[in-house]
This record gives C-alpha cells, structure tokens and sequence, in this order.
C-alpha cells in the first residue's frame, strides 16, 4: 500500500491507478442513505463493489444498519473491522464453513441465508456444539432462477422445519429480483417489480399465519432499489453498487440521481496511428464483459469527447480517436470509467481517495480473493 501516495495530486500517480472521487462518492452514500430512510426502509448495502472496511464504515454512519456479502471471509474481514450486523446472502454448505460461522457468532451477529434443510441443519448442528446461535433467513425464488426455494408450501414447510432447530433462529426472507433489472420500460418494471416484491411479502405473511418469526424482508440490487424500496412489507434493501453509479447501471438499468465516482487513471503508452491510441489498462486492470470502461478526461484543455474503447487484450486498452482526440500522446494521462466495478474491484489492492484532485487517504481492499 503507497502510503507515500497521499497528498499527491492524482496526476502524479503511477498508472493503472485505482480513483474514487471522495466527494462524489460519499453523495452517492447519502442520497441513497436518504433514499431508504425517506422510505423507512433499513439500509444494508452490498459490499461486492467495494470490498474495503473503510467505506462500509462510510456507509454506516450515513445510515446503514451492516453489510451484506456473499462469503464467509469476507464476513471475517467485516468483523475483524468492528461491523457487527453482516448478512451472508449466500447458500453455505461443508463442515469448515459451519464452524467458521459458528466462531464469527462471537464476535458479529451474522445472518445466514439458505434455501434447503440441509443447510439449515447442518449449521444449526455446529452451533449447538459450538454453544451459539445464528440468526437465518429463507432465499426464496422470485423469478430469478438461481437459488432460492419455491414459494407457497415448499416455502412454508422449509420454515417451519428451520423454526425448530437448535442453534440458529429463524428472522425472515430474502429474494433477488435480478431477472427485472434490465427491463427498459419503466413502468413495465415498476409493475413487474412490484409483483415479486409481493410474492415476497406473501411468504412472510404465510409465516407470520404459522405463528413465524419474521422481522427480516430484505430484497432490491443496485438496478432496481428505486423501485423495490417503494414496495410495502419490504423491510430493507441490499443495493450498493451504486456509491460507484458505473456505466452497467447508469445505462442498462436506468440508474438516476447518482454519479460515477470511480476511475481508473490510465497512462497513453502508445500512439500506432492517428486513429488509435493504446492504454496501459487491459483485462488485469478492468473488467469488460458486462460494459465497456468509458475514457474521460482532457487533451490540451479540451475535454476527451470522442475516444472509444473498442478492445481490451490481457496489458492493453484500445482507443478509437476521433478529430478531438486525435492530438493525443504517449505519456499522457486519462481517467477511464469502468463498466462494471463489481468485477474490477477485485482486480486492485487499493483505492486512492481523492478529494478535489489530491490524494486524501488509501484503502486496502481488505476483502479481494475471500472466496471461502
């Protein structure tokens, strides 16, 4: 970690280089922040875009209640930074991983999600022995197709078996209404979403009629949370994602009232013809497949309009410049928006914080490779 790196301007940094916009960012944090609380809905974002403790902390003080994520070792790294309240939405199975659950019960309040008694019970046999409790909540399919139980009675006999384990309790449901995130028309989503959000609130409505315990409803991803939040019996949302606001949600699924805040400074290395320009931000520096990185920045005070990624090979970024770009040169520096940070996060080490184009802090990203 270039601690050496604070007080630099962004400039002076050595390339590829991981940038937040500090003040961009932490208006992300609280326009959603406010967004959950203008609808009374608790705030527990995802933490897959950031991996770094230091901008969960962020997240909570703004309003969040925790963190979700989706293995045991990022849960781990979570704990170890004093974040206390970590929903692990993600199905767990295997002995090693039941017995960590069973340790971070010492030291957090994790929330497990599961779709089978297998899980369930597995779990709760651990923690009987391990003399802890930790807490559940049932994923149930709402349409997307992945994990989750199939609602109605499926669904009902599931929790009624959960209810009477020893070792973990029972506090809800969850659902992902991923499979909704790309539809175009925003009244043809807000519909469809407000139907799985019901589907939802039916089941905890079928365990509360069992005599259930069920205090928890969490749903709703960075694409669709402006919509999810506004559905009754919701009790909170899972998006993060959009503190970055990158190019995948603002395009594809309609993000609004949020701004990208993260870039990957980049260095021009070489300059093959008058079209073409080659960074030095490949695949090992920015993830392409679900959007391309947008390039930003200024040419000899002229801001960088009409330069295009067309391909990224494993070391190289190629630009397709058009007549504003095309006095580019080697040496010179760009700021490039990646589509999806999600998947370029966990490509770095750390964040350079930068406020007002100066290096203001340096992040680790503490929970990069917790695949576990």
């Amino acid at each position: 970690m270039n601690l050496s790196a604070v007080g630099l301007p962004q400039a002076a940094l050595d390339t590829p280089a991981y940038c937040i916009d500090l003040d961009v960012m932490e208006a992300n944090i609280a326009a959603m922040a406010a967004h959950m609380r203008e609808r009374k809905k608790d705030w527990r974002p995802h933490a897959k875009c950031h991996k770094t403790p230091a901008i969960a902390h962020k997240q909570l003080a703004a309003g969040a209640i925790g963190v979700t994520v989706a293995k045991v070792s990022e849960a781990e790294v979570y704990a170890a930074a004093g974040i206390r309240d970590i929903l692990i939405a993600n199905m767990l199975f295997g002995e090693p991983k039941f017995e960590r659950v069973a340790a971070l019960c010492r030291h957090a309040d994790p929330i497990v999600a599961c779709d089978h008694f297998a899980q369930a019970e597995g779990l709760a046999a651990v923690c009987t022995r391990r003399g802890v409790t930790c807490r559940m909540v049932i994923e149930v399919d709402i349409g997307l197709n992945r994990v989750g139980i199939r609602p109605g009675p499926d669904f009902l006999d599931l929790a009624r078996g959960i209810s009477k384990l020893e070792g973990v309790r029972l506090a809800g449901v969850m659902g992902y209404e991923g499979h909704l995130l790309r539809v175009e028309d925003p009244d043809e989503k807000r519909q469809k979403i407000d139907a799985a959000m019901a589907l939802l609130v039916e089941q905890r409505d079928q365990m509360v009629s069992d005599g259930l315990n069920c205090e928890i409803v969490s749903a709703g991803g960075t694409g669709s949370y402006q919509y999810s939040a506004d559905c009754p019996g919701i009790t909170e949302m899972q998006a993060g994602g959009g503190i970055f606001a990158d190019p995948y949600y603002v395009d594809a699924m309609g993000l609004k009232e949020l701004r990208s805040s993260l870039r990957v400074l980049a260095t021009v290395v070489s300059r093959p013809s008058l079209e073409r320009a080659v960074t030095d931000t490949g695949r090992k520096t920015i993830h392409p497949d679900l959007a391309m990185p947008v390039a930003r920045g200024r040419v000899n005070g002229r801001p960088l309009t009409d330069a295009v990624f067309t391909g990224l090979s494993a070391e190289h970024g190629v630009l397709k410049l058009g007549p504003d770009s095309q006095d580019l040169q080697i040496g010179d520096k760009i700021e490039v928006i990646p589509g999806y940070t999600d998947f370029t996060t966990v490509l770095h080490e750390h964040f350079y914080g930068l406020r007002n184009g100066v290096v203001e802090t340096v992040w680790p990203i503490a929970a990069r490779g917790k695949l576990q």
